[in-house]
């Protein structure tokens, strides 16, 4: 664990066939840290799927950071854990397929209130492990594209799109034209037909970490105990 070179909070689904179809689509099982064969359904999919691969199938909950000097992982680990134990498990009605900005995503069908609050206490509480972005990772954000606001999120907590700013998603490609992420889609409800979580239920954090090569792995789950 010591040797990752980031870390961050995820949702990721718990072992089963959902967890098996999203590992198959993306080609990398987070979980068991490893690539998987991808389906056929879809002969560009590796292509359309590469940017989120590395990833792994998963919904952000604080995104990757560096940790703060003289913090160690395991100073990490047990601050998520800790963090964990005060939190209540959230739970929605579903999920269902959206095009965002030009990529595909899984998003949460029904309230989403409690979810949210999760994430914000999980970005406050997570942030003192954090190191500061340094200027090369600030001009990766862009920040004369975001409004006021998502600049202070970005100052305050090394990300815009935190707090009133979170929006919740499984990411299922990168970005893509029209024609081919209609395509992808098309693919994906083939491939997740029955197998998308009917409630979807955040029941624990998820400790993950990127490793030299920068690829995700699933280090820790933590049940959400509040």
């Amino acid at each position: 664990m010591e040797q990752m070179k980031r870390f961050a909070i995820y949702y990721a689904p718990q072992a089963g066939a959902f967890a098996d179809a999203a590992a198959a689509w993306l080609g990398w099982d987070l979980a068991k840290g490893c690539a998987v064969v991808q389906p056929v359904h879809l002969p560009d999919l590796p292509a359309h799927t590469q940017a989120p691969r590395k990833y792994g199938f998963h919904g952000t909950i604080k995104p990757p950071f560096r940790l703060a000097a003289g913090v160690s992982a395991q100073d990490l680990a047990r601050a998520v854990q800790s963090l964990a134990a005060c939190l209540p498990v959230a739970a929605m009605q579903g999920v269902q397929f959206a095009q965002i900005g030009g990529f595909l995503a899984l998003i949460p069908r029904g309230d989403t209130t409690a979810l949210a609050g999760v994430a914000a206490e999980v970005v406050r509480g997570l942030d003192p492990y954090r190191a500061p972005l340094t200027p090369a990772e600030v001009a990766r954000r862009r920040p004369d594209s975001l409004t006021q606001r998502q600049q202070a999120l970005l100052a305050i907590y090394g990300y815009p799109y935190v707090m009133e700013e979170f929006q919740f998603h499984l990411t299922l490609s990168g970005q893509l034209d029209g024609h081919s992420l209609n395509a992808v889609q098309a693919a994906a409800e083939a491939h997740f037909d029955g197998l998308l979580p009917q409630p979807f239920v955040l029941a624990d954090l998820c400790l993950c970490g990127e490793d030299e090569a920068g690829r995700f792995h699933l280090l820790h789950r933590y049940a959400l105990m509040a």
